[in-house]
């Protein structure tokens, strides 16, 4: 079976890592995977790796984050045409199933899906906008869509228009990072963006002792000006202070080994971030937003710590409470790396959306052959 996998990114952020994680298991199957995205970022080189095929989509690119009603209006022109593009890229391939990673690319999946296609949605963030969720709902509504959607918080704004299942991330289990190295060093890991609360970190480290020290491991993504604005701002709070920046890093084991301690103070808004499962497996404790989808993760005083979002004030109390009581601190890494073993892992989060494309093939052919 062919599967065309549509994504607006050709970076590689959170969720083309979970399209890229499921391509092992689509190739196990013996079906074959065709990518399709604006750009020739990390996603090309990493799908053509795992022996899916890749086309450039020559719309876009597109920007990260929330956009205005003005962008809304200078995407629709483009709508036909991207649809035509993704017509023939399915029929190119002769796709049985089109996947579609995120909301951009939905409305011209939607239109230019041939008759007889099922369309699948994969549903990462927090359609924050009522217009853009009610588009994304209409589409996926007239299309019939299978929403699958990365926590229940995401899935909310398309609750009035389809259902949802969802489908927690994993993250591979057997990644341990081994003794936490006991040097008060804290890090915040990922993409640089403001919705990821780099500049609340630097702020609550100014309010933390002197002896500890801090790690920004990431960088701006998806060709976004503010986002390398925001950086700009990110690099000058650091004066002064103890930071050491990593750049991006590929290898996120290998960081969080040296970490005691990785801080995730997104704003409002974000989703179940991949990045506090990969701790988890790690047994690196997190100190996290208490935002959006991650209370449906973290469980405060258990597998992690919450504080209130963008306050630096109580970040860096809860940071300095952690940091100061190091039998709490290895309770809570066992009570997270258990979390993962149980509920987490990237073989169950791979088996829950292959069961879905099962279906839906075995659905597909029982039409065929009943016409």
């Amino acid at each position: 079976m062919n599967i065309l996998f549509l994504d607006q990114f050709s970076d590689l952020g959170g969720a083309q890592r979970c399209l890229i994680e499921l391509l092992p298991a689509i190739r196990d199957r013996g079906w074959q995977a065709h990518l399709a995205a604006p750009g020739n970022g990390g996603l090309r080189d990493r799908s053509l790796a795992l022996g899916a095929t890749y086309c450039q989509i020559a719309s876009g690119p597109y920007q990260s984050g929330g956009k205005s009603i003005s962008d809304l209006f200078r995407f629709v022109p483009e709508l036909p045409k991207l649809a035509r593009e993704i017509a023939n890229i399915a029929a190119g391939c002769r796709a049985r199933i089109v996947y579609v990673n995120g909301p951009r690319l939905l409305p011209a999946a939607t239109f230019g899906l041939p008759d007889g296609i099922p369309l699948v949605f994969h549903c990462h963030s927090y359609l924050r906008h009522h217009y853009a969720a009610a588009l994304a709902g209409i589409s996926l509504d007239s299309a019939e869509a299978t929403v699958i959607a990365s926590c229940q918080f995401v899935a909310g704004p398309l609750r009035p228009y389809v259902s949802s299942t969802v489908i927690y991330n994993g993250v591979d289990s057997s990644c341990e990072a081994g003794p936490r190295p006991a040097t008060n060093r804290i890090g915040i890991l990922g993409r640089i963006a403001p919705e990821k609360g780099q500049l609340d970190f630097l702020q609550a480290a100014r309010l933390l002792p002197s002896n500890y020290q801090f790690v920004v491991c990431g960088a701006p993504l998806f060709s976004d000006p503010s986002a390398q604005s925001y950086f700009e701002r990110v690099r000058d709070q650091a004066a002064s202070l103890p930071v050491e920046f990593l750049g991006w890093r590929d290898d996120v084991t290998t960081v969080l080994s040296t970490l005691d301690l990785l801080v995730v103070p997104s704003a409002p808004g974000e989703a179940t971030t991949r990045v506090i499962l990969e701790a988890f497996a790690a047994g690196v404790p997190v100190v996290a937003s208490s935002s959006g989808g991650i209370p449906e993760i973290v469980s405060d005083g258990e597998t992690g710590f919450l504080t209130p979002p963008s306050d630096p004030t109580k970040l860096a109390a809860r940071i300095h409470e952690a940091m100061a009581n190091p039998a709490a601190l290895n309770r809570i890494a066992e009570n997270a790396r258990r979390a993962v073993r149980e509920r987490y892992t990237l073989e169950q989060y791979q088996s829950r959306v292959m069961s879905i494309l099962e279906r839906l093939q075995q659905s597909r052919d029982r039409k065929g052959a009943v016409a």
